[in-house]
């Protein structure tokens, strides 16, 4: 029996060219390319990594977004996984958090009965639209896995039913022991992705595409009018004054009116 590895992962705007609209409050996202999100890299990275130790291994990479979506699976089977699945529909656009983990319940659900056991669901810690790092946990419960989040360090025994990670906290860490099947929420610091394959990029697969009625998913539990999170604004902050002018025609004299400038602010 194969060793089946679930990583979820989502397309997301590229921050670094995103911008906000002033008047409206929301995000501009005619031409700004997508990405597969950071976090989501690492989670697959690990699967990978595993991949790469045994010949049984399969990784399922599931994602749920808009048609064009397919592209980061594409993406990821071209890295190493062998399927990728999108959950993609008008029913659940829209969906928060708590809305989204219901549906990738469902799907995870859907993969399981036709697939048999999974061993182990790979999450990023969060997406770098949203930052809440809710999606990962929230799945964990309903699918009533043990979770452990901000995975920096993973270890897995020869038998494949122990692992021991090192869990990042914001004083120190923690060393954690679980059983599989479980969830694990990953960090930029666990690993370094690799890059796709030429041959991956030739031989990636046509991807999975479900709906909602295919993941059996309840429809009053996903999309916008489910979810009970709302946005109450979202602004560019403005931008911040200019740092303190220092005169002199000196440089000793710029150093004496700097010193006198900060010890009358109180900074030193």
């Amino acid at each position: 029996m194969a060793f089946n590895i679930i990583v979820c992962a989502k397309q997301v705007p590229d921050t670094n060219v995103i911008k906000i609209n002033p008047k409206t409050g929301t995000l501009i996202r005619d031409g700004v390319p997508s990405i597969l999100n950071h976090d989501d890299n690492n989670a697959l990275e690990e699967a990978l990594k595993i991949k790469d130790k045994y010949d049984d291994v399969h990784i399922t990479v599931i994602s749920m977004g808009p048609p064009q979506a397919s592209d980061l699976l594409f993406e990821c089977i071209a890295k190493g996984a062998d399927e990728g699945i999108l959950v993609s529909d008008r029913a659940v656009g829209g969906s928060d958090t708590w809305a989204t983990s219901n549906t990738l319940e469902a799907a995870v659900r859907k993969w399981e009965k036709e697939n048999g056991p999974y061993d182990i669901i790979f999450t990023g810690r969060q997406a770098i639209d949203g930052d809440t790092a809710q999606v990962g946990p929230q799945l964990a419960e309903k699918l009533d896995l043990p979770q452990v989040s901000y995975v920096e360090e993973f270890k897995m025994a020869e038998d494949r039913k122990t692992i021991t990670v090192k869990r990042q906290l914001e004083d120190g860490y923690e060393l954690i022991e679980l059983q599989t099947p479980c969830l694990l929420t990953t960090i930029k610091e666990l690993n370094t992705p690799r890059y796709m394959s030429v041959n991956g990029i030739f031989g990636a697969k046509d991807i999975k595409v479900w709906n909602a009625k295919d993941i059996e998913v309840d429809l009053t539990k996903v999309g916008l009018e489910a979810s009970p999170t709302n946005v109450f604004r979202s602004f560019t902050p403005a931008p911040k004054a200019p740092g303190m002018k220092v005169e002199g025609d000196t440089e000793n004299e710029q150093a004496r009116n700097l010193l006198i400038n900060l010890k009358g602010k109180h900074i030193i």
